[in-house]
């Protein structure tokens, strides 16, 4: 586990918030959810937003997001049956790619028990050439820009 938790962002740094419910699956034989799920959640709360708020088609829309890089830090274990509320907000919005912070709280916990970042190149689905979000998309993003631990 990681640093203390003066050091994490505040759920009020997030602007959008996800429920997130653990799986029996998601436990490892240590007790507690296995560190690859906390990416899958990172993974979840994105494209979620991404598909019910900018409009993304993950199935014939011109544009794919392709993750470029991906950390977490832990800094408490979450189990089987935790509840995670999954905060989401944009740190860097640029012309084909994106920044995500995410932390991932407990339910009812004012400190996150992991928090993340996560980046996406857009591109064009056929060429896989990086390619500007624009319309709804970009609209859904800019909403989630803050500056609280932002990134040049």
């Amino acid at each position: 586990m990681s640093s203390p938790s003066s050091s994490r962002a505040p759920r009020s740094a997030y602007p959008h918030f996800l429920r997130i419910t653990t799986r029996w699956k998601d436990n490892d034989v240590y007790g507690h959810v296995n560190n690859v799920e906390y990416y899958s959640y990172f993974d979840t709360v994105i494209n979620h937003y991404l598909i019910t708020s900018g409009g993304l088609d993950i199935q014939r829309g011109a544009l794919m997001g392709l993750c470029a890089e991906s950390s977490c830090r832990y800094y408490d274990s979450l189990v089987f049956p935790d509840a995670i509320d999954a905060g989401l907000r944009v740190t860097h919005l640029g012309s084909s790619s994106v920044r995500y912070e995410i932390g991932l709280f407990r339910e009812g916990s004012k400190a996150p028990a992991a928090e993340g970042w996560f980046v996406h190149v857009f591109v064009d689905r056929v060429t896989r050439r990086p390619s500007a979000p624009g319309g709804q998309l970009r609209e859904a993003l800019a909403r989630l820009v803050t500056a609280y631990g932002a990134h040049a």
